[in-house]
């Protein structure tokens, strides 16, 4: 290439002269700002880096002036990548707003061809101008141009060329045998595409080659899918495209795929059994189509398969039977034509004539077609029942069921029968599969076949049942079925039979095999005794039902129920001794709490019968049932055994049972047995005498809340026998059992005994006691100041006559109560030291003997306080109520003196004086002491 001769102004100022001779605008020359670029290029045209710096600085300059520099530097450097790369990538943004009639796009691809005259190994430029082609749709010459990209690359490139092929191939304009060769040239470039070029035969509708690709590629094992479809997926594809389009596809085994597909793909057994159907259906091959359908619901396995295939098989007689009828009506209009040619035509007017009557010249086969439909619902059960036996052939539920499907066919029920005792396996049967041999024998039996029911029955005892039961159940049903029908001798000799003990050979030779059939365990079965003791005792003798019985306690498979039947049929037979020893024989056997019965069934029969006669027996039978029952058990068998001592006993005898029942019965029950204690120590020695169970119940360890409950009641006994001292003792030991949170029934019942029967101290004392006790039981303890306490005191007081008024004293009397209650000033005088013994008396109980100085004391108390209008109490400070302790004791003996000593001098005293010792209430003292 010849360089520019001449200075960069002298090449200015002749391209301005030439330009307008050469019709050349003026702006596509260099300026005088370019003229430093020129000169750089003048001077080096081959180096690349003048050029770009040239182009770099005319970025803002129009197309066609930097096309023009681009064709400059083009011209000097025709081997640059990056100068062709931007120059084609500018002639394309160029083009691009233009239509592809446009001349830009001419220039563009004359741009291309050249590029690649030195670039086509450049797989960049090939990719820019192919793409370019395929937008402008110039289908023919782009074909060329890819042709020419894959022969101008090596292999290794090709993967970017393929992708824009398979674009042009996939164009709706683009001839289908034109796809057809590319596809098939790619895959011969990557076979692992072929789902592409399937997909693509599916879409151009040739069916023949798609299922024979699809057939290619299931047969090669190391296929994998690269669209992520499984070989199922692609089965059930192929099974498609066979099906549906049956006439267009040839040189495929189509029965053979889809029957191996039955055999491979067990989740989509009923679809493929449908498609196979769908193939015969279209080929009009519906005889073989009605035998694929039966074929399909008689051996599917599950039962949404069973629904798909017959709901496919429904529609397709359906479909049939409507076209037939169709066909029908269109015959009939046609009719009389036929008849006019039939009248030209005399050989066809005699065969008509000799075949009219013949059924096989019937062509009409609606009938046929309508009871085809009608049988195919009506089998629809029996079917579904087949299904259901394939998945489990010993479900012994669905036999039965099956069964009841043919109650108007017996040879049909025979034949199941059959078919199931067949194939059930008693070792794997879901369910009692005796219940078959059972039926099958009663079905007989219902016909009036016993001898075969006999025979069934005798086959049945003859099968090794997993369970013993089973066996027992059939020779039960046999001899009910014998009963039935009145062989009363052959049913007893039926139940020696099956409890018969086997021999030692046939043991011997049993463990040898090492598998003990059930035969050898049948007679201990316990429901086989059980049916045969009933025989006998219905149609036996005495003897020969206890030797069954005795039989059955030696095999040692007795129960408490059989014991005590035994028991009982000796007591009706007058054998009561020997009913004794049955009931000893099933104390032994039997543990709690099986046992329980036997021995209250037991000592009540005993008592019963000999009553006083064999008392010392008696007890040494109730002390072995106490000592043998367990804590929970006891309690019956103690008040049973109380109940013989006070009807033929020693009433202290009785006492002392219920003394050990109290302490043998476990804590829950303890409660209730004292309160049965108290209530017969009171009816046999008197209320005096529950003084000691009383004592004894609160010191036993009760929970707390019956400890307060006993002494509730006690005081109450207390209160009524007159002794109130003792009865308020007994409500401040129980005060240390009461929350008065929790328990407020307590405090309202000693509220209202002091009401009734106390003063004004003793209900000072109970108030204080009651706010010590909430005190000890709360979880908080605050120091409270002085004006708290006294507003304490005042609430304490107010609740105190609010108690007295709802008692219905009087308002005036009420005021002068209060008055005297009030606490006095901080100046009042001293009260005296006897005032203060109340209060700092230890809670607990007192004896009988201190009531007498007690009313000494207050009377000293009411002579002292005569001349005073007000009664004066002494203050409690907070240090005294700090220093008070409650303090829990043993209950003292004294409280519970002997009753008998004093039982005489209480009469005396209740005949001489009962007025002089009435108690008085609160208000009647405080009127006494005013006076």
């Amino acid at each position: 290439m010849p360089s520019p001769a001449g200075g960069p102004v002298a090449v200015a100022a002749a391209s301005a002269a030439a330009a307008p001779a050469l019709g050349i605008s003026p702006d596509m020359y260099p300026t005088e700002d370019d003229l430093a670029y020129e000169e750089e290029i003048l001077r080096e045209p081959f180096k690349l880096k003048g050029w770009w710096r040239y182009l770099v600085a005319r970025a803002a300059a129009p197309f066609a002036k930097r096309a023009v520099i681009y064709e400059r530097a083009l011209k000097a450097l025709p081997g640059s990548y990056k100068l062709w790369h931007a120059y084609l990538r500018e002639r394309l943004d160029h083009a691009r707003p233009h239509p592809i009639s446009h001349h830009a796009y001419a220039s563009l691809n004359n741009t291309f061809e050249r590029a690649l005259a030195t670039m086509h190994k450049m797989p960049r430029v090939w990719v820019l101008y192919l793409t370019s082609l395929l937008d402008q749709r110039l289908l023919t010459r782009a074909r060329r141009a890819f042709d020419r990209a894959l022969r101008a690359l090596p292999v290794t490139q090709h993967d970017r060329i393929w992708p824009l092929y398979l674009r042009l191939a996939s164009l709706p304009a683009c001839p289908v045998e034109t796809s057809l060769r590319v596809f098939r040239r790619y895959l011969q470039y990557d076979p692992s595409h072929a789902e592409d070029f399937i997909d693509f035969l599916i879409s151009a509708n040739r069916w023949q080659e798609a299922a024979d690709r699809l057939a290619a590629v299931l047969n090669d094992d190391g296929f994998r899918s690269v669209k992520g479809k499984t070989r199922h997926q692609l089965w059930l594809e192929l099974c498609e495209i066979l099906t549906k389009h049956a006439d267009e596809v040839a040189g495929l085994k189509v029965d053979a795929i889809l029957r191996g597909g039955i055999r491979k793909f067990t989740d989509e057994v009923g679809k493929l059994w449908t498609s196979l159907a769908d193939y015969y259906v279209r080929r009009t091959l519906y005889e073989k189509a009605r035998d694929v359908f039966e074929e399909g619901v008689a051996s599917v396995m599950t039962v949404q398969e069973f629904s798909v295939v017959f709901e496919a098989y429904t529609q397709f007689e359906q479909s049939m039977l409507a076209a037939k009828l169709e066909a029908a009506e269109e015959e009939g209009a046609g009719s009389e034509g036929e008849e006019e040619a039939g009248r030209k035509n005399g050989m066809d007017k005699l065969s008509k004539k000799f075949l009219a009557d013949c059924w096989l010249n019937d062509e009409d086969d609606t009938d046929l077609r309508l009871a085809r439909f009608e049988r195919l619902l009506d089998r629809r059960p029996e079917l579904l029942s087949s299904v259901l036996l394939r998945q489990n052939p010993h479900n012994v539920e669905e036999w039965h069921r099956r069964v009841k499907l043919f109650e108007k066919d017996p040879t049909r029920q025979v034949a199941t029968y059959v078919e199931a005792v067949k194939t059930v396996d008693p070792m794997k049967a879901a369910g009692k599969p005796h219940t078959l041999w059972v039926a099958f024998a009663k079905m007989y039996e219902k016909h009036n076949r016993l001898d075969s029911a006999e025979e069934i029955f005798k086959k049945a005892t003859q099968v090794n049942y997993k369970a013993v039961d089973h066996l027992a159940s059939i020779w039960c049903e046999w001899a009910e079925m014998e009963l039935r029908h009145n062989n009363f001798d052959k049913a007893i000799e039926l139940m020696r039979q099956a409890t018969a003990e086997p021999s030692v050979e046939v043991k011997r030779r049993a463990a040898a095999e090492g598998d003990e059939p059930v035969q050898l365990k049948v007679h201990k079965s316990l429901k086989l005794w059980s049916f045969y003791v009933d025989l006998e005792e219905s149609l036996g003798t005495l003897e020969s039902t206890r030797a069954v019985y005795e039989r059955i306690l030696d095999l040692r498979i007795a129960t408490p129920q059989i014991v005590l039947n035994y028991a009982y049929l000796l007591e009706e037979n007058k054998y009561f001794e020997d009913a004794f020893k049955v009931y000893e024989r099933g104390v032994k056997i039997f543990k709690y709490p099986h046992v329980k019965d036997i021995w209250v069934t037991y000592l009540t029969k005993f008592v019963r019968r000999y009553q006083r006669s064999k008392l010392e027996r008696a007890r040494e039978l109730f002390d072995e049932a106490v000592k043998q029952a367990p804590p929970q058990e006891k309690k019956v068998l103690y008040l049973q055994y109380a109940k013989l001592e006070e009807d033929y006993g020693l009433a202290k005898r009785a006492m002392n049972v219920y003394d050990e029942a109290v302490r043998a019965v476990p804590n829950s029950e303890k409660m209730s047995m004292y309160e049965i204690y108290i209530a017969r120590a009171a009816e046999l020695f008197g209320v005096p005498r529950t003084r000691q169970i009383y004592e004894q119940a609160i010191e036993s360890g009760l929970p707390d809340r019956d400890v307060m409950t006993m002494c509730m009641k006690f005081a109450e006994l207390e209160r009524n026998l007159g002794e109130i001292d003792r009865a308020r003792a007994i409500y401040v030991h129980a005060s240390n059992y009461a929350d008065p949170n929790s328990h407020p029934e307590f405090w309202n019942k000693w509220n209202e005994f002091e009401i009734q029967h106390g003063n004004e101290d003793t209900f000072r004392e109970m108030l204080r006691i009651k706010r010590t006790v909430a005190a000890s039981r709360s979880q908080t303890h605050f120091i409270l100041p002085e004006y708290l306490m006294q507003r304490d005191q005042r609430l304490n007081l107010d609740e105190a006559v609010d108690t007295l008024k709802r008692a219905g004293v009087p308002e005036d009397e009420m005021a002068n109560l209060e008055r005297q209650l009030a606490p006095g000033p901080s100046t009042a005088p001293p009260v005296p030291s006897t005032a203060t013994a109340p209060a700092n008396r230890m809670m607990n109980f007192v004896s009988a003997g201190v009531q007498a100085q007690a009313e000494s004391s207050s009377r000293q108390q009411q002579a002292a306080a005569a001349n005073n209008e007000d009664i004066e109490l002494p203050d409690e400070s907070d240090e005294e109520e700090d220093d008070v302790q409650i303090a829990e004791k043993s209950v003292p003996a004294a409280v519970f003196g002997e009753l008998g000593k004093r039982a005489a001098e209480n009469r005396e005293e209740e005949s001489s004086g009962a007025q002089e010792n009435e108690q008085l209430g609160a208000l009647e003292r405080i009127k006494r002491r005013r006076q």
